[in-house]
């Protein structure tokens, strides 16, 4: 089951290093400023903990704005679904 909300940044954890287009991450943060965040990042649950796989880009946006929350949309998992995303 997947439901859309704002999750604190803080509580995401970003287990695997992504390289960013700086060019990208300023454009998303002028729309985000303009127009909000209209796309949803993905996370995984997985015992009350929160992982980011993807949406990098609109996760440092959001960080570089200094923004508490971001949208995300939330898949509860068992720990063997993230061990397959750690793969």
């Amino acid at each position: 089951m997947t439901k859309v909300q704002e999750i604190p940044l803080n509580q995401i954890r970003r287990p695997l290093p992504r390289e960013n287009d700086p060019q990208k991450v300023k454009a998303l943060m002028e729309s985000i400023q303009e127009i909000g965040q209209q796309e949803p990042i993905d996370v995984l649950e997985v015992e009350g903990q929160y992982y980011g796989f993807s949406g990098c880009h609109r996760y440092e946006a959001c960080q570089r704005l200094g923004k508490e929350t971001i949208l995300a949309r939330v898949r509860k998992a068992p720990r063997a679904v993230l061990k397959m995303h750690m793969a």
